[in-house]
């Protein structure tokens, strides 16, 4: 089989890829493969979904979105993405928490990796898991819900404990939201009322590079069923939420709209469902850092700025809240995500990052689970207080190895 992920920067290994049509049919595929693995919308930037064996497609299996208004959950397959999902819930009156900067991404993938949205209140997509149904390593299927013990662990799972075939989340009301874009915003006024910038709005998002006097764009996503956040105080600029000079024919075309009111769905994903990401040839990198570490974070980026920014596309930095998932990058800390988008130059960004983690990681930060990662077990293990119980909890899933594969044995497992 030849395969790659979406940005072309990794070749999965895996022997065949199959496409089951229904659960029963994944649960028979499970059971008769000595080794297997999920793969969704490929947006992983590593080998994360590979295996030497049998590589399972979801999609092919029915969204069967449930909505169950009485406890304000949503259950939905697992390969289904979230595109599909908030389309379905906005018709309905419903909403999530938060969205991801791109709406086309798997459901079961975003989760299984703690990706997430923005926002000073706002945890990870996987804290809006209120259950699971997962396919274990014998074909038979296992229902963890909020409050089991092994909850914790197996949602922010990495694909460790079997292959989740359908996922639970929680729901509300539907809100709108207004984004506005600001720009050119000194480092030293950044730094200094980041608190009161990041709580601004409902979900913001900071985007720069790294060697200019500023940052260059801030964008303001609020919720207009609350008191709007007073903003004067920060002296903002208003500007465009495009990079000037643009880098694609009618930037705005490509973003969810500015300076108007929408729903959630059209509003907090950064971009349509129905327009590929841009810019096509890329690789991404994160690091996720306790928020009273971050100004120091700060400082070690800018002073590589001459290394960085020349395979840089641009950074995006966002905040979460703190969760209790074990392998989360929030577990039990309020974090800030500084994201890189990297040019396609896939040398120079393995050596910029690596550079970039070795600066990193002793402050504490995490690299994304589905980004460009080069530390080894060792060295990430300190970073997560519950990890030798996760290895055990997996242990105790999969005690084959069947769902295990080489990024598991190096970044987790060691």
């Amino acid at each position: 089989m030849r395969m790659q992920n979406w940005a072309g920067n990794y070749a999965f290994t895996a022997a065949r890829l199959d496409r089951p049509s229904s659960i029963d049919e994944l649960r028979r595929l499970i059971a008769a493969s000595p080794r297997i693995r999920a793969v969704g919308t490929r947006h992983s930037f590593n080998g994360i979904a590979d295996t030497p064996g049998v590589m399972v497609d979801l999609s092919g299996i029915a969204p069967d979105i449930v909505i169950d208004r009485a406890r304000l959950t949503v259950t939905v397959g697992a390969g289904t993405s979230y595109s599909v999902l908030i389309d379905r819930l906005q018709q309905e009156g419903l909403a999530l928490h938060n969205l991801a900067s791109l709406p086309h991404i798997s459901i079961a993938g975003a989760v299984a990796t703690a990706t997430h949205g923005s926002g000073d209140r706002n945890q990870t997509l996987a804290s809006a898991v209120a259950g699971l149904e997962l396919v274990a390593s014998d074909g038979s299927v296992r229902h963890v819900v909020r409050g089991d013990p092994d909850f914790p662990a197996v949602v922010v799972g990495l694909g460790a404990f079997g292959i989740v075939s359908r996922v639970t989340l929680d729901v509300g009301p539907s809100f709108d939201i207004r984004q506005d874009s600001f720009v050119d915003m000194p480092w030293d006024d950044l730094l200094g009322n980041f608190d009161a910038l990041t709580s601004a709005a409902y979900s913001v998002s900071i985007f720069t590079k790294w060697s200019a006097a500023t940052a260059g764009r801030i964008w303001l996503k609020t919720r207009l069923d609350v008191p709007e956040p007073e903003i004067a105080s920060l002296r903002l600029r208003p500007g465009p939420p495009y990079a000037v000079p643009a880098t694609s024919p009618d930037p705005l075309a490509r973003l969810n709209p500015f300076g108007v009111p929408g729903p959630w769905s059209e509003r907090l994903a950064h971009s349509p469902p129905h327009l590929p990401p841009t810019p096509a040839e890329q690789i991404q990198s994160e690091y996720l850092i306790a928020r009273p570490r971050f100004a120091e974070a700060v400082a070690i980026i800018r002073a590589m700025a001459d290394r960085v920014d020349p395979v840089l596309h641009v950074t995006e930095i966002r905040t979460m809240a703190a969760d209790e998932l074990w392998l989360s990058p929030a577990y039990r800390q309020d974090t800030i995500g500084i994201h890189f988008t990297w040019k396609f130059e896939a040398e120079a960004v393995a050596a910029v990052t690596r550079e970039l983690e070795a600066a990193l990681i002793p402050l504490g930060a995490k690299p994304h689970w589905g980004k460009l990662i080069h530390a080894d077990a060792a060295a990430l293990a300190p970073l997560y207080p519950r990890i030798a119980e996760f290895r055990a909890c997996a242990r105790r899933y999969d005690p084959d190895g069947k769902f295990r594969n080489a990024f598991l044995d190096k970044h987790v497992f060691g």
